[in-house]
């Protein structure tokens, strides 16, 4: 994979330089917060492409400018939050995946300019990804075709960190600075960051950043464990069972830390540019305790140390004719944790190595029709030393083919994309008697159509028809074993066919007029959708879970919204509100596992010159909808207030940030976490941050 990498670089190395047509536009300034489709709307940059907002068909959100550094947390997860249709898998402050639509794991892409980030994060609710969230400059989240370009998979969507590590552009001056740094209280959380990028002559520019988190034990709001297992605990017989009852306060186990640092040097001159970077992160990360209520099981305490070094390449060039440019991407990652007990010995070791490398086309407007075409290849091995091989040594290489194309003419916007993908999935199971080696091969086509139609000034309805295909996972197909992480015996099953699913997405926006709306509504029927299904068997004192296919009906909805309410009292005010909602129910089964329920959030804005703030309420209902052997996740209600302020006029990048999250300290659960009943969210949070450009 590593020759890929290199042999693609060097292709568009010698690329001729054509006499440019147009000029690269410049990369768009950070964005607050933002739902697409918007009529009129200025354009954004979307995956590395800038695009109108009225172009993409399917719901998109970025979040930059001020709400990132304000909502800008150690983890992905936890940064994307509070955006519509996003929860977090959150296993204490370290651990927070995007959960997207209610879907998590393999039905989601998390990238970074648009590659994968390589890690395993997807196997398990334990393992952190890989990447920084205050080395973004934006975030985009992607639903409907768009996400066709990156994968088959992201049946719930993508998660893309656009970042400055591979510099696009020349620094207007001598040396171009960034920095960022925090406090938050609730973890006593020390976050800082900086980048600096130097012109060294001849169109090359270096770039060096590096990152370091640090936190103590979580505090909460209240109880550690939740109401169903406190009853639990109190009915006991065994005097340290009964204590856990009354366990409240710091969330034992989750401490951490993270340091990252990279290095790169690019090329740029006009509408092209080339370059390469190195990085190496580390982490350090308790994962909170699941407590056992059998007095025979002793919980385990378990941190996990993560190195990755990652080499990242990219190479732009416009070309003449009927295509705009050419882009080409790639990385390869070498990665390993291990999962340490309290005693300091090594349990469990992951590696995983390999990399992904795509090819990008990008057609010029003619006529009101533009797309993108492409190719892309990944190839991963990945194996398990120690106590938990759950999963034999495994090899995924896959191929797609993919395109997107718009056409728009007057008030109308027409899309279509397609993705062909092959996937070869291989096993070493020579612990298996009599089946040494597992291998199966899967070839897979997603399609999408749709279009938009402005029906007034500033107001747009728009329908996608999607129909998606999704390769099983190797930990679907071939697990056999213990998984401390998800706090089960699995068993995968190596007859799996492919995920299919019929889906829609309708929206109805509008942009202008000191309003602003988005709202969706999405659906899909699975013919064969993957899950754990509980056995009612014990292994190992786990439950075993094993892989199945059933029918399935996926149903949601996501709306936001806000408004200019004028000036008063010398402010200027505005107003927010947000909803969504997921369904997902299998047949002969029941709910799906880990959905979350309808949420309802709000927010008052007013700003003067150069100081903006905003008080927020969010209310998640319980979610009392759940699986077999999942218990039902209580309600809340989380009150947040923050204040933004810009304090030179010279310096308008200067940025200092105050925020109080859960203002009335109250015990949270996220449904959409698997150890909810062990890890509540933080009780209240006070936050600094601080963020300069020079």
């Amino acid at each position: 994979m590593r020759s890929v990498l290199i042999s693609s670089v060097a292709a568009a190395a010698l690329l001729p330089h054509p006499a440019f047509a147009q000029e690269q536009a410049a990369p768009a300034p950070a964005a607050e917060t933002a739902a697409a489709p918007a009529a009129d709307s200025p354009a954004i940059v979307v995956t590395g492409t800038r695009v109108r907002r009225d172009d993409i068909l399917g719901n998109v959100t970025v979040l930059g400018g001020d709400s990132l550094i304000r909502d800008v947390r150690p983890t992905i997860g936890e940064t994307l939050a509070k955006q519509p249709g996003v929860s977090t898998s959150g296993s204490g402050p370290n651990v927070a995946r995007p959960v997207l639509r209610g879907l998590a794991g393999e039905r989601l892409l998390i990238l970074t300019d648009g590659i994968g980030s390589l890690d395993v994060s997807a196997s398990s609710s334990d393992h952190a990804v890989a990447i920084n969230p205050l080395t973004a400059e934006n975030i985009e989240v992607l639903h409907g075709p768009a996400a066709l370009l990156y994968g088959s998979s992201a049946v719930g969507g993508v998660v893309n960190v656009i970042d400055s590590r591979i510099p696009r552009r020349m620094p207007d001056g001598p040396v171009a600075l960034q920095a960022t740094g925090g406090f938050a209280t609730a973890a006593s959380e020390v976050l800082a960051s900086g980048e600096a990028d130097v012109p060294l002559g001849g169109h090359f520019v270096a770039h060096a950043d590096a990152g370091y988190t640090h936190n103590d034990d979580l505090r909460t709001g209240g109880f550690i464990l939740s109401k169903p297992l406190r009853d639990e605990a109190a009915a006991s017989a065994d005097a340290q069972v009964r204590a856990l009852a009354d366990l409240k306060g710091d969330l034992p186990n989750s401490d951490g830390r993270t340091f990252e640092a990279a290095g790169a040097l690019a090329w740029i001159d006009g509408n092209s540019n080339l370059g390469f970077s190195v990085a190496h992160r580390t982490a350090f990360y308790g994962v909170p305790v699941r407590y056992s209520l059998d007095p025979a099981i002793e919980a385990e305490r378990t941190h996990i140390d993560v190195h990755q070094t990652r080499y990242d390449a990219r190479a732009e060039f416009g070309l003449p004719g009927p295509f705009e440019r050419i882009k080409l991407r790639g990385a390869y990652s070498d990665y390993h944790h291990d999962e340490v007990g309290d005693d300091g010995a090594i349990g469990s070791s992951v590696f995983s190595k390999g990399g992904e490398a795509r090819a990008d086309l990008v057609q010029r407007d003619r006529g009101g029709w533009d797309g993108q075409t492409g190719v892309q290849f990944l190839d991963v091995r990945q194996h398990i030393d120690g106590d938990e091989q759950y999963l034999p040594p495994v090899e995924n290489r896959t191929l797609g083919l993919f395109s997107l194309q718009h056409f728009h003419s007057g008030p109308f916007k027409l899309e279509a994309g397609g993705r062909f993908e092959h996937t070869d999935l291989s096993a070493d199971a020579s612990a298996v008697v009599g089946n040494p080696a597992l291998e199966r091969s899967f070839s897979t086509f997603s399609g999408s159509l749709g279009g938009s139609y402005e029906v007034a000034a500033g107001w747009r309805l728009g329908l996608n028809l999607a129909r998606s295909m999704r390769a099983p996972s190797a930990d679907e197909l071939f697990a056999d074993g213990p998984h401390g992480g998800n706090a089960s015996f699995e068993l995968g099953d190596p007859d799996l066919s492919p995920e299919k699913s019929l889906g829609f997405e309708a929206t109805i926006s509008h942009a202008g007029d000191g309003f602003n709306l988005s709202a969706t509504a999405y659906g899909s029927h699975f013919s064969n959708f993957l899950y754990q299904a509980p056995t009612g068997e014990v292994r190992d004192d786990l439950p075993v879970y094993a892989s199945r296919q059933g029918r399935a009906n996926y149903t949601g909805f996501e709306v936001s919204a806000d408004a200019d309410l004028g000036e008063a009292a010398g402010l200027k005010w505005g107003i927010e509100g947000q909803a969504d909602a997921t369904r997902v129910r299998i047949r002969n089964f029941g709910p799906a596992p880990l959905i979350p329920p309808l949420r309802l959030k709000g927010a008052v804005s007013a700003s003067r010159g150069a100081i903006a703030g905003r008080v927020e309420l969010e209310h998640d209902f319980a979610q009392r909808s759940t699986a077999p052997l999942e218990l039902p996740t209580a309600g809340f209600t989380l009150v947040n207030a923050s204040a933004d302020w810009h304090p030179f006029a010279d310096r308008p990048d200067l940025t200092l940030s105050l925020a109080a999250n859960n203002l009335f300290d109250v015990a949270a659960r996220r449904s959409t976490s698997l150890l909810k009943d062990y890890a509540p969210l933080a009780g209240r949070d006070v936050r600094l941050t601080l963020n300069l450009k020079v």
